[in-house]
């Protein structure tokens, strides 16, 4: 991988005298600085060479661990990124740069509550950290947008489709009034029935439409009192 063209040279010397020291002495940490010059200077496929060099000799160093961590994310390779910083933070459970970066690769991955709690770990450390705050905020919105809406209330539904029902029957005929009555017995009666099997602190909602079928019944009988011709004999009512 070239080197980014806005590199400072002194940048580029230091790459230099570092790998002539790590060519010299292979088995030395040499390999850790180098590491980090390579990523100043965006060259983040050299730092991954260097840093998974570097782990054979010494395995279980988690500070490479999570610079070959953020090397492997910065190369598009989530998969390793996130198996390498797993197993530095299960070395380290505080390690702030591990899960700074882990937050981001389990965002990618739609993985909302692993990283909203490693956005946790590094405000708990750092609570005006910028970068765990947004994507922190972002988490959060995402969660919202994506919460079900609340469903219809059952008890109103049902409500509704009682005075649908009793509207139809009382309009159709005549006779309606006589099918109305059949209609609020039968429901008083369930009702009731209801109510003597479980014992409710509230008005049940059967009850609640018997009462409106009682009141509409009555309103009925007295607009058909009024129509009556004078002297022609009452009806009986339902």
């Amino acid at each position: 991988m070239a080197p980014d063209p806005r590199t400072r040279p002194d940048n580029l010397a230091e790459i230099d005298r570092l790998a002539r020291t790590l060519a010299k002495d292979p088995g030395s940490k040499a390999f850790m600085p180098l590491a980090e010059e390579y990523g100043k200077a965006g060259m983040w496929q050299e730092a991954v060479s260097v840093l998974e060099t570097g782990l054979k000799a010494y395995p279980g160093f988690v500070t490479a661990m999570v610079a070959l961590g953020r090397a492997y994310d910065q190369v598009n390779q989530p998969v390793k990124a996130k198996a390498v910083l797993e197993e530095a933070v299960k070395a380290s459970p505080e390690n702030l740069r591990a899960h700074r970066t882990l937050a981001k690769i389990y965002t990618g991955q739609g993985a909302i509550d692993a990283a909203r709690k490693s956005c946790e770990v590094v405000l708990s450390a750092n609570p005006v950290d910028q970068e765990a705050l947004a994507l922190r905020a972002a988490l959060d919105a995402a969660t919202a947008s994506a919460a079900p809406a609340a469903p219809p209330s059952p008890s109103a539904s049902a409500l509704d489709e009682q005075d649908h029902s009793l509207a139809e029957m009382v309009a159709s005929e005549p006779s309606g009034s006589a099918n109305l009555g059949a209609h609020f017995e039968s429901n008083r009666g369930d009702a009731e029935s209801s109510e003597q099997q479980v014992e409710q602190p509230r008005m049940s909602p059967a009850h609640s439409i018997v009462e409106r079928l009682e009141g509409w019944l009555a309103s009925i009988r007295t607009r058909r009192r009024d129509r009556a011709e004078p002297g022609e004999s009452e009806k009986p009512t339902l």
